[in-house]
């Protein structure tokens, strides 16, 4: 054990020795004093060259006063509109840091001393690592682990599986191993691999932006890393259920958006036959029955939003 903890120390002291400069992005709408709440815990970082870009996508009242009264160190505010939702609030942040890494944080998230140190080492140490991810865990149930790596989209089902979800953390995922998804609330990336593979996509805002980032990564030719040393507390579930209408059009509509970028033509009409037979009549049947119809509007008007993109689907899809 004091070997592991003084080869972990080593390493941490090359990186500090060098010193790149990361950038910390969060993005915020409407979340001011989770933001704020985020920030705060920044305060605790050891790694002292880095700055942070809180990027606000268009919120209602003006999240500055509150987030300049903190004093937080290094911190830029970035007004965007209320469109950058859709169009890629995070790669408009990441053309206006000045880091060589990015740190990718949601606002809903509590770091740790060392999780710059952590997470930036493996990236400095091998050029074959794309993003390195931490291990993430309940802020509420500080030994259940929410994230400890991920697998691809299925083929079949269009889901990923979270490694590690909701499970009491006894030492089973303490070994730090190649992975096949990010957490895109908690991961650092190389800006160069952002900027020329553009792992970023547009249009998702949210659900299965981790399986498109994920996929763009590999396609690239770089690696996911899971980073267990790295700490990171979660106040919501890395598995979310979708509870609105909205969340249900995200959740549907990108999952068939995701499975159109990473399949063959092959294998994306393996997946429309399993979510025309089993999935779509499962979900209008629970929809139904539970007198959802907003639940059921959203997830047809999702199958929509597919049907009318068609025409310039060659066009729009390649912007994603």
């Amino acid at each position: 054990m004091n070997r592991e903890i003084n080869t972990r120390q080593e390493k941490r002291y090359i990186t500090i020795k060098a010193k790149p400069l990361v950038s910390i992005i969060t993005l915020n709408w409407n979340q001011t004093e989770a933001t704020r709440h985020f920030l705060e815990s920044t305060r605790k970082l050891a790694y002292p060259h880095y700055e942070i870009l809180v990027c606000d996508m268009g919120s209602a009242i003006d999240p500055g006063p509150q987030i300049y009264k903190g004093n937080y160190a290094n911190t830029r505010l970035l007004r965007a509109d209320n469109n950058m939702k859709a169009e890629g609030a995070a790669n408009w942040a990441v053309a206006q840091a000045k880091g060589d890494f990015i740190l990718f944080m949601n606002n809903h998230t509590e770091v740790t001393e060392h999780l710059i140190e952590d997470l930036l080492t493996p990236l400095v140490e091998d050029t074959t690592v794309g993003a390195a991810c931490p291990k993430i865990y309940s802020y509420k149930n500080r030994n259940v682990i929410e994230y400890a790596g991920s697998t691809s989209l299925n083929p079949l089902t269009g889901r990923t599986y979270i490694i590690g979800s909701r499970q009491k953390d006894n030492g089973q995922y303490n070994k730090q191993v190649y992975t096949n998804g990010v957490y895109s609330g908690a991961m650092m990336m190389r800006k160069s691999m952002i900027e020329k593979a553009g792992v970023l996509p547009r249009n998702f805002f949210v659900y299965f932006d981790d399986a498109e980032i994920s996929a763009r990564i590999l396609k690239s030719g770089y690696k996911i890393l899971y980073q267990p040393g790295a700490i990171v507390y979660s106040k919501h579930s890395a598995t979310t259920k979708c509870a609105t209408a909205t969340e249900v059009f995200y959740n549907t509509r990108n999952r068939i958006m995701a499975m159109r970028n990473n399949s063959t033509t092959a294998g994306f009409s393996v997946f429309l036959l399993f979510f025309t037979l089993f999935f779509a009549p499962f979900n209008i049947a629970k929809y139904t029955v539970t007198g959802k119809s907003g639940h059921l509007k959203a997830f047809f008007k999702a199958i929509t939003w597919h049907l009318k993109k068609r025409k310039s689907s060659l066009r729009f899809y390649a912007n994603l």
